[in-house]
């Protein structure tokens, strides 16, 4: 797998989609947890939606439950979760697994393309970050802690490229 576009998800609805969709977009693309303490986020995350959606960017989420059992509940519960507490309207794909030997594989890719913290490949924890560009690679990797608020000044240069 050489771009993002080699891979596929399923949407909260069941449907699998081709990330191929997004050709051409800037996505920016995190594990998400409805019971965490970075879960107010999911505004930051959505103003983002907002703001750059127009000019193409893709905020896309992925529920996972592999930190502290953050995100327990089925994907129904989790979708009306962020619609009823943050009013998410960005694509939200069904509950996934991020590390281990069940790892999704776009994030198998996505570890591989940007490392983290002294080249570890595993996620840390919730709501890391990753930001894809139009090219369908892999431009950034942040941590939980970073904002979505601080990822404009990339993402604006990202969507200009």
């Amino acid at each position: 797998m050489s771009t993002v576009y080699d891979f596929s998800a399923q949407q909260m609805d069941g449907k699998t989609v081709s990330l191929e969709q997004y050709r051409g977009r800037v996505l920016l693309i995190v594990n998400t947890a409805s019971a965490c303490g970075f879960t107010p986020q999911f505004a930051g995350l959505e103003e983002l939606h907002e703001r750059f959606g127009a000019q193409g960017l893709v905020v896309l989420g992925f529920p996972c439950n592999q930190f502290g059992a953050q995100d327990a509940g089925s994907n129904e519960e989790i979708a009306s979760f962020c619609q009823l507490n943050y009013g998410v309207t960005f694509p939200m794909m069904t509950k996934i697994d991020v590390n281990g030997a069940g790892a999704h594989p776009l994030y198998q890719w996505l570890s591989k393309e940007a490392p983290g913290l002294l080249g570890s490949k595993s996620i840390k924890w919730n709501f890391t970050k990753f930001l894809v560009g139009k090219n369908g690679q892999v431009i950034q990797r942040y941590a939980p802690t970073d904002t979505p608020a601080s990822l404009a000044k990339d993402i604006t240069s990202a969507l200009q490229a």
